[in-house]
């Protein structure tokens, strides 16, 4: 049944010839296509690759023929648009608008709200990123001082967003207003003005701690110097009303003897044009390092104060931890977390008679406490809830 199916060997050999035809005939034509697009992409890269080489035997021909201090600032350079990139949020190095206006806007803000103590807040975050616990802590700010005013220097929060933020405060009287600042303004005729202009024009290597992080540090000592009043991180709860501290900084640690042994910059209150924080100003654009944490913050006051405090030339204080750090950053954890059982309601209530006593306010040490979620009936729980003006916390922001 199966013999009308088979091909016979000429019929065969004859279909075979055709088929091999066609197949090769295809295969001719794919790999024609195949190697024009090749050819296109070769053509491409290697028209890229000629670029690089070219550019790189630019660089190459420059560095032979520059000093090597040139070839340091070359480096720098590279650096300086590295670190640009890294941070891009902050634009640290581009004029907007709003930069010229600083000066005139810090004083019409002032001479608006008549200040019984002028405040600043620095944030080089996205405004997206002031969340609930930094409006908390504003919150708290008026709350105890209610005639003061507080200026937040940032460029992101000075927009349209940065002000729906603020605006049920705003609304309510209080004097708060993100202001763009101006660097080359506020460091102007101080010894910041050279370490700012090296930085910028990349002949000094911003290390590899986030140069925002470190601007941070300068800009706090720089607008105190110009203005005067009290600088506070964004993370400090305030509890008291700080009308009467002047020229106040506080000890993080202290030892046996009651002798501090590390200072912190996340509050500082100076008057206008003091000589302290000239000095500060000074180490740090002497000392920089952007390779080190702290160097450029806790550690340098703590240098300048361990060198000055016994010379009569300066009028300062040094506060005890209990003014601002009255909980460590290893145990803030505590600070968050329900009362366990009735010892633990009892601790919270002495421990919270004692700050109220005690404390200007509460460092929160926000890199180690800012994914701790606020238990109901914890300090701080029952800090903010005393000291909130729209008081609409939750517990697991």
């Amino acid at each position: 049944m199966f013999d009308s199916l088979r091909f016979s060997p000429i019929k065969f050999n004859i279909l075979s010839i055709v088929t091999f035809a066609l197949i090769t005939l295809v295969i001719i034509s794919a790999n024609s296509l195949f190697s024009n697009n090749l050819s296109i992409y070769c053509v491409a890269d290697e028209n890229r690759s000629n670029h690089r080489e070219l550019q790189t035997h630019k660089i190459s021909q420059l560095l032979k023929s520059t000093s090597s201090d040139d070839q340091v600032r070359i480096k720098l350079t590279e650096k300086v648009a590295e670190e640009k990139g890294r941070i891009p949020e902050l634009k640290l190095f581009e004029s907007t608008n709003l930069m010229p206006k600083f000066d005139s806007r810090v004083g019409k803000f002032f001479s608006r709200y008549k200040c019984k103590v002028q405040f600043f807040m620095t944030w080089i975050s996205p405004a997206e990123s002031f969340g609930s616990r930094e409006f908390l802590v504003v919150e708290s700010l008026f709350k105890t001082n209610p005639t003061g005013c507080l200026i937040i220097l940032s460029n992101t929060m000075d927009s349209r967003r940065g002000y729906r933020i603020l605006k049920p405060l705003i609304k309510r009287g209080y004097g708060v207003e993100a202001i763009t600042p101006n660097l080359y303004s506020l460091f102007n005729n101080t010894p910041s003005e050279k370490w700012f202009n090296d930085i910028k024009n990349g002949k000094r290597d911003p290390g590899e701690i986030p140069l925002a992080q470190n601007l941070s540090n300068l800009i706090r000592l720089a607008v105190l110097y110009k203005y005067g009043g009290v600088y506070l991180d964004t993370d400090f709860i305030v509890l008291k009303d700080f009308s009467g501290l002047r020229n106040s900084i506080g000890a993080q640690s202290i030892d046996l003897n009651g002798n501090w042994t590390r200072l912190n910059n996340a509050v500082l209150a100076f008057d206008k044009k003091h000589p302290l924080l000239y000095m500060f100003m000074e180490e740090f654009a002497l000392t920089f390092d952007g390779n080190r944490w702290g160097h450029n913050g806790p550690y340098l006051v703590s240098r300048v104060v361990d060198r000055v405090e016994k010379a009569k030339d300066f009028n300062f204080t040094v506060l005890p931890p209990m003014a601002f750090y009255p909980v460590d950053w290893i145990r803030v954890a505590r600070f968050f977390a329900r009362p366990n059982g009735q010892n633990g309601e009892k601790w919270i209530d002495a421990k919270l008679r004692h700050l109220t006593r005690e404390a200007y306010g509460v460092h929160l040490w926000n890199r180690q406490s800012n994914r701790i979620k606020i238990e109901e009936g914890s300090i701080i729980d029952r800090l903010i809830s005393d000291r909130c003006i729209i008081c609409k916390h939750t517990y697991s922001s």
